[in-house]
């Protein structure tokens, strides 16, 4: 999901950049039950934009999003 998002908000992340965002995702989804693909997507947009932003850290991004 987190790669799919990156195409559309047209920006460029390293494979350790992504891997991190990708596992805030898994685990965010996971532990709130997220279910609907628009939710997913709005998560996945959520933390890429965080990240963006200045949230790098792995654990404040999973507090932030929880």
């Amino acid at each position: 999901m987190i790669r799919s998002k990156l195409a559309e908000v047209q920006t460029t992340m390293g494979d350790e950049e992504v891997a991190l965002c990708q596992r805030v995702y898994d685990h965010v989804s996971t532990t709130r039950q997220i279910k609907s693909k628009e939710d997913r997507e709005e998560l996945a947009r959520r933390i890429i934009h965080s990240y963006q932003h200045g949230v790098k850290d792995e654990n404040a991004l999973k507090r932030l999003l929880m």
